[in-house]
């Protein structure tokens, strides 16, 4: 017996390219094409075609803030398919996000070159440590492909070390959740250390050049956005063709009844350490892409706070909607963006009471407010 119904085995018969086809409706293909057009042609002519005095011109604080709300939306999304689809809570997403981000932050450092201030082959914060050679860890950081292969590669490896023996020594629900906190803890906590080789309590900053172009040009600035916006959009097709898939169905159920599929011959193991590492990889993706848009990566984007920011986020959004947790990005992204200038002192209050009021009065995020409010409004037209 399979944890499958007959559509889902259709479903999963047709050819892979149908199945990404059908992984979304007419209407979702059609929004996903609206957006599309507007990432790839109306910003970036709007930011580079249109004069600096005229009101339609898109700012670089715009396009900058843009990117990094696109980057959060993945990392939402990757902590949806673990929490809302598979019921993992994490509280320690940000150490894969900082992961991918330390691991293009790397060639960006050896990027500078002897543009530092030191004017040395050895990125600046080692000189003033006085370090007279590269880590053997470094070697390689200034290929560009090795770099994005660190990306993919590290990050996960550390998740599914971590997601191994964490799951198959059956560790759930709020047991898991402290220790994937009490994780990125201790890896912030490592990374502060001067003597880690990764700049200690400062991390890498002062970006010049990427793939030999300058890292601030307008040019450089729309291609990043652009890039996080395709990232996102081919991280949400995936998520609904994965979720539409046998693997899906059967990720539901262990979250569900997780005692009754094994019962019915399937390995939990394997199902959560599959979509745990996947989550790991977006989150890192979305590291990567992060730091050169906003200059900077250290420890800080490792402490505990930042995840669980990570999980209003989602929270907000509507957890198990895929959708939900962009939309919950891109709201409290906002908001926080305005708190921490008009009234800096009052974000975190404002934060919290937004996670209490969504968890009390609406479980299901906004996404789930909304289709209730749908429901309701068909019901008065019939």
């Amino acid at each position: 017996m399979e944890v499958c119904d007959v559509k889902t085995t259709t479903f999963s018969r047709t050819p892979f390219v149908f199945r990404i086809a059908q992984s979304l409706d007419r209407r979702a293909w059609i929004a996903l094409v609206v957006a599309a057009l507007v990432a790839f042609v109306l910003i970036p002519l709007l930011h580079l075609a249109i004069p600096a005095d005229s009101i339609f011109h898109l700012s670089d604080y715009f396009i900058t803030l843009g990117g990094k709300i696109l980057c959060y939306a993945i990392v939402a999304v990757a902590l949806d398919l673990i929490w809302g689809f598979a019921g993992i809570l994490s509280l320690g997403h940000g150490l894969f996000f900082a992961l991918g981000g330390y691991a293009f932050g790397m060639y960006l450092m050896r990027q500078i070159g002897r543009d530092g201030s030191y004017q040395s082959d050895l990125p600046d914060f080692m000189v003033f440590l006085g370090w007279k050679e590269l880590p053997w860890y470094w070697y390689g950081s200034d290929s560009f492909l090795w770099s994005v292969l660190l990306v993919l590669v590290v990050p996960t490896l550390v998740a599914f070390v971590f997601g191994f023996f964490a799951f198959r020594s059956r560790i759930n629900g709020v047991y898991f959740t402290i220790i994937t906190q009490a994780l990125t803890f201790a890896a912030m906590l490592l990374f502060f250390r001067n003597e880690t080789g990764f700049g200690g309590n400062n991390g890498f900053t002062d970006f010049k050049r990427i793939l030999g172009f300058s890292i601030t040009s307008p040019e450089t600035r729309v291609v990043l956005f652009a890039l996080s916006a395709l990232a996102l959009m081919l991280t949400l097709v995936f998520v609904n063709y994965l979720m539409k898939s046998k693997f899906g169905r059967v990720l539901v159920a262990i979250r569900d009844a997780e005692s009754r599929v094994m019962f019915l011959g399937y390995n939990p193991l394997w199902y959560k350490l599959s979509v745990w590492t996947l989550s790991a990889m977006l989150c890192a993706i979305a590291g990567a892409l992060y730091v050169p848009q906003v200059g900077i990566i250290n420890p800080s984007e490792m402490s505990p706070a930042n995840s669980i920011e990570m999980a209003v986020w989602v929270a907000v959004g509507g957890r198990g909607t895929i959708i939900g947790p962009v939309i919950g990005a891109g709201i409290v992204n906002l908001a926080k963006s305005w708190f921490t200038v008009s009234f800096p002192q009052y974000w975190l209050f404002f934060l919290g009471t937004l996670f209490i009021v969504i968890t009390l009065f609406l479980p299901d995020g906004l996404v789930g407010l909304w289709n209730r409010l749908r429901r309701m409004r068909g019901g008065e037209s019939a």
